[in-house]
Formats: C-alpha cells, structure tokens, sequence
C-alpha cells in the first residue's frame, strides 16, 4: 500500500547543467551524488547559505527558521486571496491565529539562532580593536561590538 512522505534534510548543492538543462548538483551526507533539474530542486529546497561550520543542532535551526519563515510567507500571501475572503469567518480566525502563533515561534527560534551563531561567528578581536578598548576609545575594527559606548 502506498502512502505520502515529507522529507527534511540538509544537502550541500551547487548549480549544474545536465545534457544542457540547468539544474543541480546534490551531494547528501552520506556522500551520494546526484543532478536535480533546477524546478523540482527548488521546490524542494530553500537555500541556508553557507553553514557547514555550525555544529548540526544549529544547522537544523537555521534550516527550521527558513522553512518557517516560507510558511509564514505562503500564509501571508495567501490571506490576501479571494480564496481567503471566501472562507467561513471561523476558518480565516483559526488562520490568523496560526499565523499569530508561527511568528512567535519564529522571533523565538530566531533569538536562539542569533545567539548560537554568536557564540560561535564571534569575529577575533584584532590588535587595533584590543588597543582601543585599553584607550577607552571606539573600536576602528568591529565599531558595532564597542565595549567604550557611551
């Protein structure tokens, strides 16, 4: 008996042209190779950009902050349909309050995402920036992480 499967996985891809169609090239973490035709791969894939230099459990946030926020997209953009309008008044609350609920949960993922790349993305503290914080002064290097604001 067949049924219906969704698959989450994080792949490594980089455009490839097969027989002269674009697409992609997919190499999965076990090390297989394969070619995706480039409008089957996007409809499967949200790009993360690159963070193989994150531990896994911070890899699976940021994969799961993207696909939220491809769900709230979808959302938002279909509550301005017709199809929308047309729905039973109870219906459109239900969505509107899983809407509610979705960007909550993104703002807290995303919290927990800036924090865990933080930690770990946290630029060098290079001699000029060093001299500045013994001076009291701001630092030329990295002004943003300014430890003299006042």
């Amino acid at each position: 008996m067949t049924q219906h499967y969704v698959g989450t996985k994080i792949i490594e891809a980089w455009p490839a042209q097969k027989d002269g169609v674009d697409g992609y090239s997919v190499k999965y973490a076990d090390g297989y190779t394969s070619w995706s035709p480039k409008d089957v791969f996007e409809a499967a894939y949200l790009p993360l950009g690159h963070i193989s230099h994150l531990p896994p459990h911070v890899q699976r946030m940021v994969a799961e902050l993207e696909q939220l926020d491809d769900r709230i997209s979808k959302l938002g953009n279909f509550q301005g349909t017709d199809i929308y309008a047309s729905l039973p008044e109870d219906e459109r609350k239900d969505l509107d309050t899983q809407g509610k609920c979705m960007v909550a949960y993104w703002n807290a993922l995303l919290s927990r995402v800036e924090r865990a790349r933080g930690q770990i993305e946290r630029p060098a503290l290079t001699a000029a920036d060093a001299a500045a914080d013994i001076a009291g002064t701001q630092r030329p290097d990295n002004p943003g992480l300014n430890t003299n604001a006042a």
